[in-house]
């Protein structure tokens, strides 16, 4: 059995355009969010994700440690905005807070729990143009405005600002060298992605986020 209810974060999300892309596209989106869970999987201070798949198009996961949701709701839309190989299918985010219910396997199609329940009513009432909302345990208006204002900044990402902002939002706090030499190109054009970006205000909005958690 999985889970005790504790407070945790879970992401609902589904892919946008789908219907019309390649299923190739789709399958290839899907387990592009996959691998960047696993890898938020291993942010210091987090657990087990239980990355699942959902009709088709959309998918779910739990973030263990909930003051990683909007940081880890950052990391997948940035790595989805930025893959060539998918089209740059974009993703809607729905960010659920509360508890989940113990569990069997690591299916979180029987998972169940408050956090669940805001997740997937707050995806539901999402339209095809918004990309992040919040709701559940804790959340205040400050919080949904936070959100509002990172779901403007993001609307405006190219796909090389997005690959950028992908590393520079990592918990790790990499330098722009850093990250020049894992996307081989100059510090210089870094920052320059970075600057369009936002990033800079972004992390500092997710630390915070971080340091004062709903």
């Amino acid at each position: 059995m999985i889970g005790d209810t504790s407070i945790v974060a879970v992401l609902s999300g589904d892919l946008i355009g789908s219907s019309e892309a390649p299923p190739k596209e789709t399958s290839i989106a899907i387990n592009r969010i996959l691998a960047t869970t696993a890898k938020i999987e291993t942010w210091d201070g987090n657990g087990p994700t239980y990355f699942t798949r959902m009709r088709g198009d959309g998918w779910q996961v739990v973030i263990s440690n909930p003051t990683y949701a909007l940081r880890a709701a950052l990391k997948v839309f940035a790595n989805q905005i930025s893959a060539k190989e998918t089209g740059y299918l974009q993703t809607r985010i729905a960010i659920g807070l509360g508890t989940m219910n113990a569990f069997d396997g690591a299916d979180l199609s029987s998972a169940s729990g408050s956090a669940f329940e805001a997740s997937g009513r707050t995806l539901d009432a999402m339209t095809r143009s918004d990309r992040f909302a919040i709701a559940g345990s804790g959340v205040s208006p400050l919080h949904q405005a936070v959100v509002e204002l990172t779901e403007e900044q993001i609307g405006r990402w190219t796909p090389e600002q997005a690959e950028a902002a992908a590393y520079y939002l990592s918990p790790s706090d990499p330098t722009l060298k850093d990250i020049a030499g894992e996307l081989g190109i100059s510090t210089q054009a870094v920052h320059s992605r970075i600057r369009g970006a936002g990033a800079q205000a972004l992390r500092n909005v997710v630390e915070h986020w971080e340091d004062t958690p709903c």
